[in-house]
């Protein structure tokens, strides 16, 4: 069976889509159905990934995008790009833990890449990653990203990003040229 993403659609994300896209983003990351996919953080996190009012912020942000993957007219993917001067922030990515694996997510960071590059004429794309999330930052490697070393902390005790199961967390900068 070709399990490879066909028909997507890519949007901008709209009010109506934040339930939708915060249902998603959770099942991406948090409890036990994200462990049907790769990307879950069960084990290192707890508690909520994001909530409506962050989703809504970015949608209405001047300087944000949250990029909507649909097939069939299923919402299947998303990730935020936020224009920065020089460069695009890349985040909030989420594939539905059914179709991990599958090659959606390349398909996916490949199209942010280039719409960020063509709309707002950036040389490079920045996220953040949680720096014990090794699998996931290989992953990014293989799409051309380097690690940076520089490290931020991680939001302790602020449960809108989580309840941490372990004390040594924190987000180190991932850069790609986009040429």
């Amino acid at each position: 069976m070709d399990t490879a993403p066909t028909a997507l659609t890519f949007r901008d994300a709209v009010d109506a889509d934040v339930d939708v896209l915060v249902a998603l983003i959770e099942s991406a990351y948090r409890g036990e159905a994200s462990r049907a996919g790769w990307t879950t953080e069960a084990d290192i996190l707890q508690g909520q990934r994001i909530d409506p009012e962050g989703v809504l912020e970015v949608i209405k942000s001047p300087d944000s995008r949250l990029l909507t993957v649909e097939r069939d007219g299923r919402v299947v993917a998303c990730c935020q790009l936020e224009h920065r001067g020089a460069h695009a922030y890349f985040g909030m990515f989420a594939v539905s833990p059914a179709l991990q694996g599958a090659g959606l997510g390349k398909v996916v960071i490949a199209e942010a890449e280039r719409q960020a590059r063509e709309t707002w004429g950036v040389t490079e794309m920045h996220m953040t990653v949680i720096s014990v999330r090794e699998d996931l930052i290989a992953w990014y490697e293989r799409r051309g990203y380097r690690r940076t070393g520089r490290m931020t902390p991680f939001p302790y005790g602020d449960e809108r990003f989580g309840i941490p199961q372990r004390d040594d967390l924190r987000f180190e900068l991932l850069v790609k040229p986009l040429a």
